[in-house]
């Protein structure tokens, strides 16, 4: 004869409340909630539960793993050019994001240009899958990355033709990503394949534009806006990368690349401008050797930042 009771505790002692037992006969049922718990967790207290079910008279173990919905919003990061800092910016975001609350996930969909990897300290990592599925890989900063430079030989050039490129993206997004409730998506520059597929496929709950506030760079941001606009993809505002620079010898401020340019744009634009992050050897050394300024306690600038992020979802 089956105790039941005796068995009902030996699984509460493990899943708590997340578990409901039902026996029929000698079959033994556990439905267990798996909710905001990463796979690795999630098929570890599965196994846990197993155990803990087998007991004298019980013939046959099952235990379902359910999980309430998970509401994703993307965000995506972009540019309409390429060295504005977007990478960099991408991955202090997603960390300050964290760091505010929000279950963070990071998509390099950098496709031809991946540097995620080593910005986030993970560089020669590789996800692992299951049912054809990755598993995005753990950071030290509790951000979980998928990046296509995690799937091919560092320098390894990918002569992909925009749908192979586009498939990738795919498998990126795709991921196992489990409870994560914000998904940052690290654009490539340009409007091209990739910017297109992720719009219109992926429809990004808003996307966020970086440029440098020279006059150039703030031409090719319109391009990207546009492309936004146009899909319907809310502008959620502009980051002014690399303004200003204050020597750290003599302290004098100069401002190599202009002065306001994209906060003059933004309000042109009628978007809004969410500030600047100044050009400093600390942010670039920092961001080289894959210790993300933002992971810093005093961090004030990235924190900013994603404090209006925040506010901007809230408002969703």
């Amino acid at each position: 004869m089956i105790d039941i009771e005796a068995v009902k505790a030996a699984i509460a002692a493990v899943a708590g409340t997340r578990a409901t037992v039902r026996l029929e006969g000698t079959r033994l049922g556990v439905v267990v909630d798996a909710t905001g718990l990463d796979p690795k967790a999630r098929d570890a207290l599965e196994a846990t539960v197993k155990m803990a079910a087998t007991a004298p008279g019980v013939g046959e173990v099952r235990v379902v793993m359910t999980a309430e919905r998970t509401t994703r919003r993307l965000i995506a990061v972009a540019s309409g050019k390429g060295g504005v800092g977007k990478s960099t910016l991408s991955a202090n975001l997603a960390i300050a994001l964290s760091r505010a609350g929000r279950r963070v996930g990071l998509v390099d969909a950098d496709i031809y240009g991946p540097s995620q990897p080593r910005l986030m300290g993970v560089e020669g990592t590789r996800p692992t899958a299951k049912d054809k599925v990755l598993d995005p890989v753990p950071t030290p900063y509790g951000v979980p990355l998928l990046s296509m430079g995690q799937l091919v030989d560092p320098g390894r050039a990918l002569a992909w033709r925009g749908p192979m490129a586009a498939g990738a993206l795919g498998q990126l997004v795709e991921a196992d990503w489990g409870a994560t409730d914000t998904l940052v998506l690290d654009l490539p520059p340009g409007t091209g394949d990739v910017q297109l597929t992720m719009v219109q496929k992926y429809r990004p709950a808003g996307a966020i534009i970086v440029s440098t506030p020279q006059d150039l760079a703030l031409i090719d941001a319109r391009r990207a806006i546009d492309l936004f606009e146009k899909a319907g993809i809310p502008i959620i505002g502009l980051v002014e990368n690399m303004a200003g620079y204050v020597c750290p010898h003599c302290g004098e401020s100069s401002d190599p690349f202009g002065n306001g340019g994209a906060e003059a744009a933004a309000h042109e634009l009628g978007i809004a401008f969410l500030g600047r992050v100044p050009l400093t050897l600390s942010i670039r050394t920092a961001s080289d050797a894959g210790t993300p300024p933002a992971a810093e306690p005093d961090d004030v600038i990235f924190a900013a930042l994603a404090a209006q992020v925040v506010a901007w979802i809230g408002k969703m």
